[in-house]
């Protein structure tokens, strides 16, 4: 029997839940994961499986079938982000992947319901991406912004969106540095507020949306981001925060190996120890008490990259009204038990946003 990669068995391990309750059916991630033995056959194993979804929703458009294509590109969108999301030894052929997961997704969002709309908005002399969804029949909606995490995306938030949009919020998914197309112009910046302004500027400048009205919601890395935009960006009405780190490089030795390489990547250091030292700056010790909008915060109890205790001291120190919610039995986002914790918060969030 083949010796199988101890990196296989790590994201298998920390992430099946994770893939399942973003839209991977459980026969898909079986198939494609059972036969691998080394990290280098992920990035291309799921690429194929995201071929066949790809090729089944070139099908289901030509056939005017458009609600099937919408779900099929999602699909397959999906399968080449999760073969590229923490392939960083071979760049190339993560960049490639990642070029299918933009394709893809952006093919899928004409056909979703509601639709979406990629957009572009200014940043430091380039340009941010990020994708506006707006609740059917709702006149100009309050808009959450959407934070992904290290290895997360734009094109990976469609539950949270979903939540969201069904309670009459729009939702602007955006890549901010050392995130998604971000990550490779623009490395990891602990001071998050400054791609969240860009954000809220655009947003501002639109007639579609209520621009005043604005929260932030982040997962993982993204949780320890919304924090600090929280912190120093006014215009934020509430925040949401899953699973972020109280300081990224806590606990850092017992982060698993693709983690850390991740970490590496998008940093855009040559080294663990040097990406250690630039990340020393994403801790909100000082920051998280400068917090005064309401404020939700996720743990879970189980969870092995961000210990329930990082929710519980940031809930501590945020001064505005905060609601704390560990999730028992929980694991990292709390992937494996999202109904615990996604509609309150969804519900949470839409009151802060359409109390007067």
């Amino acid at each position: 029997m083949a010796t199988v990669d101890p990196r296989i068995t790590s994201a298998i391990s920390h992430w099946a839940p994770r893939f399942i309750a973003h839209g991977i059916a459980t026969g898909d991630f079986t198939e494609v994961t059972d036969p691998l033995t080394s990290w280098d056959q992920w990035c291309e194993a799921w690429c194929a499986r995201g071929r066949l979804h790809a090729a089944l929703g070139d099908t289901a458009e030509t056939e005017g079938r458009t609600v099937s294509a919408g779900e099929h590109f999602l699909t397959a969108a999906l399968c080449h982000h999760y073969g590229k999301f923490l392939f960083l030894q071979d760049r190339d052929q993560m960049r490639a992947a990642h070029a299918q997961v933009v394709a893809l997704y952006s093919r899928a969002l004409p056909h979703l319901s509601p639709p979406g709309e990629r957009c572009s908005f200014p940043y430091e002399g380039d340009v941010l991406h990020g994708v506006l969804r707006k609740p059917a029949g709702v006149s100009r909606p309050p808009v959450v912004l959407l934070v992904s995490g290290l290895d997360s995306t734009k094109e990976e938030m469609g539950p949270h969106e979903r939540k969201l949009l069904a309670r009459g919020l729009a939702t602007f998914a955006f890549d901010g540095p050392g995130q998604g197309e971000a990550e490779y112009d623009h490395p990891i910046r602990h001071d998050f507020e400054v791609p969240a302004a860009a954000a809220i500027d655009h947003l501002e400048g639109r007639s579609d949306v209520d621009g005043t009205r604005v929260a932030i919601w982040g997962r993982s890395l993204g949780g320890h981001y919304v924090i600090r935009a929280a912190a120093f960006e006014p215009r934020l009405r509430a925040c949401v925060s899953l699973s972020g780190s109280y300081a990224v490089t806590d606990l850092w030795d017992q982060r698993p190996e693709l983690n850390r390489q991740a970490y590496v990547g998008r940093s855009h250091c040559a080294s663990e120890d040097e990406a250690r030292r630039y990340l020393a700056t994403l801790d909100l010790d000082g920051v998280a008490a400068r917090v005064t909008c309401p404020t939700y915060v996720v743990g879970g109890e189980l969870d092995r990259l961000t210990p329930a205790a990082d929710a519980e001291r940031i809930a501590a120190e945020v001064s505005g009204p905060v609601h704390l919610n560990i999730v028992r039995g929980g694991t990292h986002t709390s992937s494996n038990k999202p109904y615990a914790y996604g509609p309150e918060a969804a519900d949470w969030v839409a009151a802060q946003l359409t109390s007067v």
